[in-house]
C-alpha cells in the first residue's frame, strides 16, 4: 500500500473512503430523479490529494452488506442485538463517518420476524440520519412454484411496508437509482422464475431494479444489474487462505464492461473471509494479509472503470458478518496486530 495512503489517518478504510466519498450521495442531475445517486465529484483539495496517489476523480457510492440476525438463537453473540434502536443508530452514524452511504440488508421476508423487525428499525434509523438502506432478498429454497410465489409475496410485502406509497415516511431512506428502488437478490437454488416475479411487480409506482449476484447465471440478461460478492473464483478456496479473490473480481468487472455496459453494476471489496465461527462452516478462508486484501479488493475496479465511465456503486462485504469473518464494523486488522478503526 502506498505510504501516502498509510499516512491519511487511522480510519478503518485507510483514508481511501475519506477521500473518495465526500458527498457520495450526490444530487442527481436535472434530468434524473432527485432520489437518484451519482458518484460525486470531490472537492478541489481532495481531488488534488487523490491525483497524487492515483485515485480516480469519481469514486463509487459506497454501500456495505449488513446482517440483521444477531440476537437470534443459532447465531454467535457479538455483544449487541440487531433490534436495539440505540445500536442501530450508532451503526448508521459510524458508517456515515467512514464514507459509507447505505446498508444492503440480508432479508428473508416476513417469515423471519426478528430479521424483519430489525430491518424496519434500521430503516427508521436511516431515515433520521440521511442514510440509505436496501433489501438483499434471500431466495426461497423450495421448488420453482414455491420459490416464485414466495418471492412475489415477500417483495409485495416489502413494497407495502417499506418502499411504496403506502409505506410510512421512512420510505425516503430506501435506496433508489434514477427514481427506482434497488432490490438485491441473493440466489440459493436458482429455481425462482424471476420473469414471473418481475411481471407481478410491474404495477409498482416505480418498477424495482432487480440486481442479481455475479452475472445472473441461467437467468442471463433478465436482471437490471449485477453485484459482486466475496468469492475465490474458479480456482476455489485455498487451504492456506492465499486466494483472496483477485481473479474473480477482475473477471466480474471485465464481464460487466464487455457484456453488460448498460446494466447497473455494483462492485465489491472485502477484508478477508473465515467461516469457522458459523454454524454452517465449510472451513473456507481468505487471508486478510494484514489489511492488503481489503486494500487490493477496494481498488480492483480501477482497471475497468474511470472518470469517463465511473462505477456507480461499490459494496463492502460486509459491515458486520462476524460469523464469516468479513466484518469491518470494528476495524481491519493490520500487521501490528491491531485494528484500524474510525475511533
Amino acid at each position: 500500500m502506498n505510504k501516502n495512503l498509510r499516512r491519511m489517518g487511522a480510519a478503518i478504510l485507510g483514508g481511501i473512503l475519506a477521500i473518495g466519498c465526500g458527498g457520495c450521495a450526490a444530487k442527481a442531475s436535472s434530468e434524473a430523479s432527485a432520489q437518484a445517486f451519482r458518484p460525486a465529484a470531490m472537492t478541489a483539495k481532495r481531488f488534488a490529494l487523490a491525483q497524487s496517489i492515483g485515485l480516480p476523480e469519481r469514486w463509487p457510492v459506497l454501500l456495505a452488506g449488513y446482517q440483521a440476525w444477531f440476537g437470534v438463537p443459532g447465531h454467535i453473540d457479538v455483544g449487541y442485538s440487531s433490534v436495539d434502536r440505540v445500536v442501530l443508530e450508532k451503526q448508521v452514524l459510524k458508517a456515515k463517518e467512514m464514507g459509507i452511504s447505505g446498508f444492503v440488508v440480508n432479508w428473508y421476508g416476513p417469515s423471519k420476524d426478528f430479521e424483519d423487525r430489525a430491518y424496519s428499525l434500521l430503516q427508521q434509523a436511516a431515515a433520521q440520519h440521511d442514510f440509505k438502506v436496501a433489501l438483499m432478498y434471500d431466495e426461497e429454497t423450495g421448488d420453482k412454484e414455491q420459490a416464485t410465489r414466495a418471492a412475489i409475496d415477500d417483495l409485495q410485502y416489502a413494497y407495502t411496508r417499506y418502499i411504496g406509497p403506502t409505506a410510512n415516511v421512512t420510505r425516503e431512506a430506501y435506496l433508489k437509482w434514477q427514481g427506482r428502488p434497488v432490490i438485491f437478490i441473493f440466489p440459493k437454488t436458482g429455481r425462482t422464475d424471476w420473469k414471473q416475479v418481475r411481471e407481478a411487480l410491474a404495477n409498482w409506482e416505480q418498477k424495482p431494479l432487480l440486481i442479481y449476484k455475479d452475472h445472473g447465471g441461467a437467468h442471463g440478461d433478465g436482471f437490471d444489474g449485477y453485484y459482486a460478492w466475496v468469492s475465490p473464483g474458479q480456482k476455489g478456496w485455498a487451504k492456506d487462505g492465499s486466494n483472496w479473490g483477485q481473479e474473480y473480481l477482475e473477471g466480474f468487472y471485465k464481464q460487466m464492461v464487455e457484456k453488460h455496459p448498460q446494466k447497473l453494476i455494483i462492485g465489491a471489496a472485502w477484508p478477508g473471509f473465515d467461516d469457522s465461527k458459523a454454524s454452517w462452516s465449510q472451513n473456507r478462508k481468505m487471508d486478510g494479509r494484514c489489511g492488503k486484501t481489503f486494500d487490493d479488493s477496494l481498488r480492483a475496479f480501477r482497471r475497468f472503470f474511470n472518470d469517463e465511465k465511473p462505477l456507480p456503486f461499490l459494496m463492502i462485504n460486509t459491515w458486520n458478518d462476524y460469523e464469516e469473518g468479513t466484518a469491518i464494523e470494528r476495524g481491519i486488522e493490520r500487521c501490528n496486530g491491531k485494528s484500524q478503526s474510525a475511533n
